[in-house]
């Protein structure tokens, strides 16, 4: 009886060896929802430093700094020469785009720019016929806007002068670099599911 004893306490501490060593290499498993390395290693860096965000390394702000000058400089040539602002080249821009004629809501999304700012540019490039109201077939209590002639000489006269300032504005990059840029930002846009190309803007019927 003695002897039994003695092989099955051996054979339990051999199992609570097993199942230890197996407990270890499950917890060594990192979990699919875990911080990554890198992740961590900024969150350490920012503890250290006193909690103060690095808005020169924080890449969104970056970003919409970069927006918001690039966006002035185009908007200095229309701005001088036809007196538009940023919020009307916006309308003209995305009705100039769409190939049927549109609400200004949509537009608002599409441009990411607030409804309040978009109707006042509205309002302006409808007492400046550059563009007009026209009935929505499927719901007559809307209207939807689309370019006058007027309206369409005006933005087709500008497309070469803004693909001439990009072009201006993109000089500090080889070709090799500006198509890296693209596909980095092509990257971005795919991680937010965002619209990537003009056959998808026109399908989805927004961007």
């Amino acid at each position: 009886m003695r002897r039994q004893g003695q092989k099955k306490e051996a054979v339990l501490r051999t199992a609570s060896s097993n199942d230890d060593a197996g407990g270890a290499g499950k917890r060594a498993k990192p979990a699919g929802n875990a911080t990554p390395p890198d992740a961590r290693a900024a969150t350490a860096t920012v503890a250290a430093a006193g909690a103060r965000l690095d808005l020169f390394r924080f890449v969104p702000f970056r970003l919409n700094r970069l927006a918001a000058e690039v966006s002035a400089a185009l908007a200095a040539d229309y701005q001088e020469r036809y007196g538009l602002d940023i919020p009307e080249w916006r309308v003209l821009a995305t009705l100039g785009f769409r190939r049927d004629a549109c609400s200004a809501q949509y537009i608002s999304d599409c441009t990411r720019t607030h409804k309040s700012t978009i109707s006042r540019a509205v309002t302006t490039l409808l007492q400046r016929k550059m563009i007009e109201r026209v009935e929505n077939v499927a719901d007559r209590r809307e209207f939807r806007l689309q370019l006058t002639r007027k309206g369409r000489t005006l933005y087709e006269a500008l497309i070469p002068r803004l693909l001439h300032r990009e072009q201006e504005i993109l000089s500090c990059l080889s070709k090799r670099e500006r198509e890296v840029l693209g596909t980095l930002l092509g990257k971005i846009e795919q991680s937010l599911d965002l619209v990537q190309t003009s056959e998808e803007a026109d399908a989805k019927g927004a961007y």
